[in-house]
């Protein structure tokens, strides 16, 4: 049986390009110069470092333009507030991986309500949809491209 995999995944390497990119940006532009404005990551986790939150928003700006030039979706990145301590500014950016169970569960009921030929299940971080034909799936593929589900999808894993 044909069937294929929703999937919300990120490329961490080209992430941390991202962040090199921005870092060195920020040290050659002249608006930043003599501050300790700067992108930390670990992992899929980046902290914004400025001196005040202008600063962060432009530094973010940044970091949103080279994230779209490498492939990132910024969808995916979560932020949180903005916290001053003393003379420093910071804002905690999350790249979000994975389908959550609340997401995959909208999912699952997006497609059981168009009422395709196709049967969808939760495995792990990620839905399978699996269905008898090919252009089952593939409406299943245009349904949910077009369904605002606030994380951008990839489809993987597409077997006849």
């Amino acid at each position: 049986m044909p069937s294929f995999d929703v999937v919300s995944e990120i490329d961490l390497h080209e992430l941390a390009n991202a962040v090199d990119q921005t870092n060195r940006e920020v040290t050659n532009r002249f608006d930043f110069k003599g501050t300790n404005a700067r992108v930390e990551q670990k992992e899929n986790v980046m902290t914004v470092c400025a001196e005040s939150d202008f600063q962060v928003d432009q530094i973010k700006d940044i970091l949103h333009n080279k994230m779209s030039k490498r492939g990132i979706d910024v969808a995916c990145i979560k932020e949180d507030e903005l916290f001053i301590a003393g003379k420093e500014a910071k804002q905690v950016l999350t790249a979000r991986q994975g389908l959550d169970s609340d997401l995959a569960r909208k999912v699952v009921k997006l497609v059981k309500e168009a009422k395709l030929k196709v049967q969808s299940s939760i495995q792990g971080e990620q839905v399978r949809i699996t269905g008898k034909k090919r252009d089952d799936l593939q409406d299943a593929i245009a349904l949910l491209r077009n369904a605002k589900v606030g994380l951008p999808l990839q489809y993987t894993n597409f077997r006849d």
